[in-house]
């Protein structure tokens, strides 16, 4: 999909966003705010924001914009963008762009996934989101915000199949050789056990409160396990619609930290990943290294 060039300004008006937008920028150019009423009917803003983190406020949304993530340097590495959606998420829809303008629906309107949704972009693919204003007769009250994390695939020598796997935030059950794959590129590894579980019908999210007894990997310090057991109480999210309830026993929690939450990939029981992951490496079949003592 080719985007259409921004219309020309008036000489006494901002009427096209992307011009006005560099005044609704943060100070860092980490987040933008602006407002669809200030723009040209037709015309497609264009945005940049510099930082791995950061927010988008689009009020009354109105035609569209093309938001550039983390800079113009697109990076020699596969990258990876989490979007968490405000409630309500109104008024526009959110795409990624792909190699030759292609569009891959991220956010529409509605609720939405719980936990938001993240997108992998490969080497050098230019990091870029198309928003999309939805018509409607009345665009007041609209508002498509959402947060953005920005970070790189530190692990793209893995099979194809493995950057699918927390991207999509979907739920189902892993089989074997996902487990493994999720061992390999997840945030976290957790041996533990379930303290509890609650649910949270407003934002759509199951929360497992777990208690850690061995860290085997986490890329943010979400976990601990000295100290009390309080101390080692650690909550893990998932969405609601997946039906997680408290059971006994051992688990290996596997998952991705999204805006310093952790978000469960797998649990499966520690003996049956132990199981999978000793016939794997007698097959040399192993993706990586996991050590389970």
């Amino acid at each position: 999909m080719a985007f259409p060039a921004p219309a020309l300004l008036c000489a006494l008006c901002c009427g096209l966003l992307a011009a006005a937008a560099g005044a609704s920028y943060s100070k860092e150019r980490c987040s933008w705010r602006g407002s669809g009423l200030t723009q040209e009917p037709g015309s497609v803003g264009q945005l940049s924001l510099a930082c791995a983190e950061g927010a988008v406020q689009w009020l009354y949304p109105a035609g569209a914009l093309h938001l550039t993530l983390g800079g113009s340097d697109p990076g020699v590495r596969p990258g990876i963008a989490c979007l968490r959606p405000a409630r309500p998420f109104a008024g526009a829809q959110v795409f990624a762009e792909r190699a030759g303008g292609a569009l891959e629906l991220v956010l529409a309107e509605g609720a939405g996934p719980a936990g938001g949704r993240c997108v992998r972009w490969g080497p050098r693919e230019r990091r870029a989101l198309f928003l999309q204003a939805t018509p409607h007769r009345d665009i007041s009250r609209r508002v498509a915000a959402f947060r953005f994390e920005l970070r790189e695939d530190w692990r793209p020598e893995l099979p194809p199949q493995a950057h699918g796997l927390g991207v999509d935030g979907a739920c189902r059950p892993c089989s074997n050789a996902e487990l493994l794959l999720v061992a390999c590129t997840s945030d976290f590894v957790i041996h533990g056990t379930i303290h509890g579980v609650t649910h949270d019908a407003e934002l759509q999210e199951s929360i497992i409160t777990v208690v850690a007894a061995r860290v085997l990997r986490q890329t943010l310090p979400l976990f601990r396990v000295g100290g009390s057991r309080d101390q080692r109480l650690t909550s893990i999210r998932t969405p609601l619609h997946c039906g997680v309830h408290p059971g006994p026993g051992t688990f290996l929690f596997m998952g991705w930290s999204r805006f310093g939450e952790a978000w469960l990939g797998c649990a499966p029981r520690f003996q049956e990943f132990r199981r999978a992951y000793e016939a794997a490496q007698t097959a040399h079949r192993h993706p990586c290294e996991v050590v389970l003592r």
